[in-house]
């Protein structure tokens, strides 16, 4: 890679960006967003100079597309046109299978599907963070040496999948945490003295309630069935633990749950 666009700087294009410099690549890197996006980016260090998609598309070996999902499917329909013959377009949006159809017409540039699993609840550039991506997954629907190189280098940890599967297995692992913080900081704010008495656990569980609702929509659009299937398995296991919350079976829930909860901290 010797130049790279980020269409996009915000939280992940920006972290994108200066996790590449903190990992030692020393091309130029493009911005491509808002006016006030790119004035601070430029602040920030993670780009080199601000220019329009085409002109951007057209300078570039490497394209990234870190924008909301609706506005990368808008950018692949046009980018094919613009880009260098044989550039590497990857994006990272939140679901695959939506992005990865609309990018198959891509002729002359060669896409493949991403997706960072890293991410803060604040956004913009200003919250940009060279480590964001340091040990979490980083799923990608095809394989290219020399991205999965720099992959390794920001401290991410591949997985590839096909966009299938990865939608599947997010909206289990990451929309389904999504919904349940959203229900119960409703559930809980309902209760006008909940407050007074509301711990870590409250505050720990509620977290993912402070996203807005702009990121998720798209997500909601694009992975509507994987989710519903999701919300439907965790609401029958509710229903199983009500069921059993006076019976012993509770025990063996919980001995089941921590065992799934340390593995996912392995």
């Amino acid at each position: 890679m010797k130049t790279v666009s980020i269409v996009g700087v915000g939280l992940i294009g920006g972290s994108f960006a200066l996790a590449l410099r903190k990992a030692g690549f020393k091309g130029r890197i493009l911005g491509v967003s808002s006016k006030p996006a790119t004035e601070a980016a430029l602040a920030r260090g993670a780009i080199d100079e601000a220019l329009p998609l085409f002109k951007a598309a057209a300078a570039s070996d490497f394209i990234y597309l870190a924008q909301p999902i609706e506005k990368i499917l808008q950018t692949i329909e046009v980018i094919d046109s613009y880009a260098q013959p044989g550039a590497l377009i990857t994006d990272a949006g939140s679901t695959k299978r939506a992005i990865v159809d609309r990018a198959s017409h891509i002729s002359r540039a060669r896409f493949i599907g991403g997706h960072p699993m890293a991410g803060k609840e604040l956004r913009g550039v200003e919250e940009a963070d060279a480590d964001l991506f340091r040990g979490r997954p980083y799923v990608l629907t095809g394989r290219d040496a020399e991205l999965e190189s720099w992959i390794g280098h920001i401290g991410a940890r591949l997985v590839v999948l096909s966009a299938e599967e990865h939608d599947r297995l997010v909206a289990v692992t990451s929309h389904l945490p999504q919904l349940i913080s959203t229900a119960l900081a409703s559930v809980i704010g309902s209760e006008p003295d909940a407050a007074q008495v509301a711990g870590p656990a409250a505050l720990d569980l509620t977290r993912l309630a402070l996203s807005p609702y702009e990121i998720w929509r798209d997500i909601f659009a694009t992975n509507a069935e994987p989710i519903d299937a999701a919300l439907a398995s965790f609401i029958a296991k509710l229903e199983e633990l009500r069921a059993t919350l006076r019976s012993p079976q509770m025990e063996r829930a919980f001995d089941q749950a921590s065992a799934a909860a340390k593995a996912l901290r392995r």
